[in-house]
């Protein structure tokens, strides 16, 4: 019964995924079923048209803005991958929509056609540092407002650049530039997602054991 229900649900997937490719063949770049849920790539200078369709549409029926995430990719032209999330509680699927978005690029809000989208961008904007337009309250939403950077990036120091803490003297909570004690913290030690490109061989191990002694 479960593999027949799986089976349904692909083939309407399916269905789907060659309806919405037919109606908006301008918009969308790419296509395709993973785990049983619709990926698809569109343009940025179609986001609001295509919002509007995946809502109204009567075959689509996406009526619920789960989620709006970004992915970072520092190494590529078009660095930021913004995600959206939806669900059609009339017809029972979900759709995952994704934008290729340079660092530079400013992304038309879709506030006006999900109103919950308002805090999700806001989280955007001050994680990610990715612009807006037409929202009527794009400011910081988890940082505080002097907050230096965007924490999600990947060229983010892990350790920040600013520590607070509470000052006795002046009795109110104070920034200072943060301070680590350990001499290692400051090589410059290449970025653990990307992995390590060099590998001691056993005799240099052995040699800096014994260099150690």
């Amino acid at each position: 019964m479960l593999d027949e229900a799986v089976s349904m649900s692909s083939e309407n997937l399916i269905k789907l995924d060659s309806y919405i490719t037919k109606k908006h063949t301008e918009s969308v770049a790419s296509s395709g079923i993973a785990f049983n849920e619709l990926s698809v790539t569109i343009v940025l200078s179609s986001l609001i048209s295509f919002t509007e369709f995946l809502k109204t549409d009567p075959h689509c029926k996406f009526s619920t803005l789960v989620d709006i995430t970004v992915v970072d990719y520092p190494n590529k032209e078009h660095r930021f991958e913004l995600v959206y999330h939806y669900l059609s509680m009339y017809l029972n699927h979900r759709i995952r929509v994704k934008i290729e978005v340079k660092e530079t690029e400013v992304i038309p809000s879709i506030i006006e056609i999900f109103p919950a989208a308002n805090w999700f961008e806001r989280e955007i904007f001050d994680m990610f540092g990715l612009l807006f337009s037409g929202h009527p309250d794009l400011r910081r939403i988890l940082t505080d407002y002097g907050f230096k950077g965007h924490p999600l990036r990947k060229d983010f120091p892990t350790s920040g650049y600013v520590e607070l803490r509470y000052d006795e003297e002046r009795k109110r909570v104070v920034y200072e530039p943060v301070e680590l004690a350990q001499e290692y913290r400051q090589f410059d030690f290449m970025s653990p997602w990307e992995g390590a490109e060099y590998i001691l061989s056993k005799d240099q191990v052995n040699k800096e054991s014994e260099g150690e002694k």
